[in-house]
């Protein structure tokens, strides 16, 4: 199972981030406890009033090649694992974010 699925008009990517992480970075991929795959995302931001969770959706936006507006949260406002949609090309924004992961 991959961290990121197709949708109607875009992707949804499973990630894991790490708040307070010492930079703004791709961590590569891993998988939780229950099997899912994840995007491991490490910011600099703190998890307070929606910090962490703007700074990964910008990370993650860097990564595909989309501008961040086109990156909203599905779910997980609160949750260290989120899912973000991304507008655009599945096919291509899988691959970017794979290659970009190292997946």
């Amino acid at each position: 199972m991959a961290f990121w699925r197709p949708v109607a008009d875009g992707i949804e990517v499973t990630v894991r981030a790490t708040p307070k992480g010492g930079r703004d970075a791709l961590d590569g991929v891993a998988a939780l406890a229950d099997g899912r795959e994840v995007l491991k995302v490490r910011v600099r931001a703190a998890p307070e009033d929606g910090a962490a969770t703007k700074a990964v959706i910008k990370v993650v936006a860097q990564a595909a090649g989309v501008a961040a507006a086109r990156v909203s949260l599905a779910s997980g406002a609160t949750a260290r694992v989120k899912v973000l949609r991304i507008e655009g090309d599945p096919a291509a924004l899988g691959a970017a974010l794979a290659a970009k992961a190292g997946a």
